[in-house]
């Protein structure tokens, strides 16, 4: 009984997921920033009132959630299990292929955000060289979760990334999530958002104003490579 209430939640989820507006504005919301049911409406190509049914039904699924401020309610998605979900749809929506050629916008494929984190190749090569380093380590029998190691968390504390905090927080706290433009991961969770916070606010990232796109500046570039080794091509 419990597999069978489980795979009807999953259809669900799915069917929910899989209607063509419904998938924009969530893709939409991928980016992390809020957004109006007028907003999503464009974005869907929707009239209001349709929109307004397809959010209540993403709100049903616990897919996306709603703050009202003032006379606005503005609509995000419910949390990072949700967009890593999305971000593995995306991936497994490529289909198969004998030589993998990312079809990405270059300036996505390079640097983006996946909900609050790093994503693109930028975020997958800083995974590549914190494992490297040995700063992480797999959680036995999570799968694909992601503890720090003692020299990793003294590494991280020392750049200014508050690890006791992002531990606290209620969700996963490092993880490997799989980058749909890559098609191998990069770093997720609590830790992977305080990560690119402490890049934004270091400056070495700089948001795309209402776009996922990320640009590595000069001063970027100059210190993922100091510090972690990072190479930028």
């Amino acid at each position: 009984m419990i597999v069978r209430g489980r795979r009807r939640g999953v259809s669900s989820i799915a069917a929910a997921i899989g209607e063509p507006a419904r998938a924009r504005m969530l893709y939409c919301l991928l980016d992390g920033r809020a957004r109006t049911a007028t907003e999503l409406a464009v974005v869907a190509d929707v009239s209001p009132s349709t929109a307004s049914v397809h959010l209540q039904r993403l709100r049903s699924e616990r897919l996306v959630a709603v703050v009202a401020q003032g006379k606005h309610r503005y609509y995000s998605l419910a949390g990072p299990t949700v967009a890593a979900a999305l971000e593995a749809l995306s991936v497994v929506a490529g289909g198969e292929r004998t030589a993998f050629k990312p079809t990405a916008p270059d300036h996505l494929r390079r640097a983006r955000t996946c909900y609050d984190h790093m994503a693109g190749a930028v975020g997958v090569a800083i995974h590549d060289r914190f494992a490297a380093l040995e700063w992480l380590a797999l959680v036995p029998g999570s799968g694909d979760g992601y503890d720090l190691t003692p020299a990793g968390a003294a590494r991280l504390t020392a750049l200014g990334v508050d690890v006791a905090a992002a531990r606290a927080l209620r969700r996963r706290f490092a993880f490997a999530c799989l980058d749909w433009s890559e098609r191998r991961p990069h770093l997720g969770g609590s830790l992977g958002a305080a990560i690119l916070a402490l890049a934004l606010r270091k400056r070495w990232l700089r948001q795309e104003l209402d776009s996922r796109a990320l640009t590595v500046t000069a001063t970027g570039r100059r210190e993922l490579h100091g510090r972690f080794g990072v190479e930028l091509g």
